[in-house]
């Protein structure tokens, strides 16, 4: 199993109480602090307004950070989980891909959905289109950076996009472009997109919708011809991990608290919900018991969400020791 690590940019309320001038410096240790260890990527989230509800604190922008790490780092993967179609013209963000991956020296993902976040869309002017336009834009954008990058130019007269000869030069070091991350579970047009075009997929990380999702993706790849076991799944975990229980659930309660003091409390115990009972949650060894249920199901690649370590890594630092070698 491999693994990545999200690093804190501010949309959980993961930097809240550090001055704005040393946020960078906080999330570029992190970073390095990977790029020295056991993990095989670092990721961020692409989106502008924070959660469980909108606030004035900091959301660092995704590709902005994508180029800063490519730039401080030597040898992890640099990822988004996951970039949404529709904030960027799909042969522009070919492009600035394409640039990171030459800075990174060929480390660049490619995580691309359709995207969510409602509040945030019609706030930057975007609207906000149906679930089905918003997957048709993520099809037809994943073709063009493809063609832009395994052709150096992409040329589509689609029903979202129309790009005519948009050049993408330099293309990335990777032979064969940038690996694209298809993330999310819809079952009748996301994981056929993915079945369609992807080396990785995300979605569930729970052991029964792990599975069935596992499935769906199957029957997709039969369908369109493409080999499902060449197709890394993916899952996203959020870890809260001690050495006893009631060192977890004080892990938990520090995130609640912080939670609330920017959010209603309903919602704050509704993104609780991502926490309680899930396979990231517990001792080392129930953490690892858990993931290795999921490895039987086929999901190889976790990627691991801490919401404290912008202050305290001590949890980072005790998954590295005893939940990574175990599954490595």
């Amino acid at each position: 199993m491999r693994f990545g690590l999200f690093i804190p940019q501010g949309w959980r309320l993961d930097l809240v109480g550090i001055d704005p001038a040393d946020q960078w410096s906080t999330m570029n240790g992190l970073a390095q602090h990977a790029d020295a260890g056991p993990w095989d990527s670092v990721w961020v989230y692409d989106h502008f307004h924070t959660v469980p509800v909108p606030t004035r604190e900091a959301t660092h922008e995704a590709w902005s950070l994508m180029a800063a790490f490519a730039a401080t780092t030597n040898r992890v993967k640099l990822g988004q989980m996951c970039t949404a179609m529709s904030y960027r013209n799909p042969a522009y963000l070919a492009k600035v891909a394409a640039t990171v991956d030459l800075i990174s020296g060929g480390r660049t993902q490619m995580g691309i959905g359709g995207g969510w976040y409602e509040h945030e869309w019609r706030a930057y002017g975007y609207g906000f289109p149906s679930a089905g336009e918003r997957l048709g834009r993520l099809d037809e954008g994943v073709q063009i950076m493809r063609q832009a990058w395994t052709e150096g130019s992409a040329t589509l007269d689609g029903k979202y996009y129309q790009v005519d000869g948009a050049i993408c030069e330099p293309r990335p070091l990777q032979d064969g472009g940038i690996p694209l991350w298809i993330a999310g579970g819809g079952e009748k047009k996301t994981l056929r997109i993915a079945a369609q075009y992807a080396q990785y997929t995300n979605f569930d990380g729970t052991y029964e919708g792990f599975a069935h999702k596992s499935e769906i993706l199957r029957q997709h790849c039969a369908e369109v011809g493409t080999d499902f076991d060449a197709i890394t799944r993916s899952a996203n975990y959020n870890i809260a991990i001690a050495e006893n229980a009631t060192d977890v659930q004080a892990r938990l309660d520090e995130v609640r608290r912080r939670y609330s003091e920017y959010a209603p409390i309903e919602a704050a115990d509704a993104s609780m919900g991502a926490f309680a009972g899930m396979p990231g949650v517990g001792t080392p060894g129930e953490i690892v018991d858990n993931l290795r249920k999921l490895e039987a199901q086929g999901m190889t690649y976790a990627i691991c969400y801490f919401p404290e370590i912008a202050y305290d890594r001590s949890g980072l630092e005790l998954f590295e020791r005893e939940v990574i070698p175990a599954l490595s």
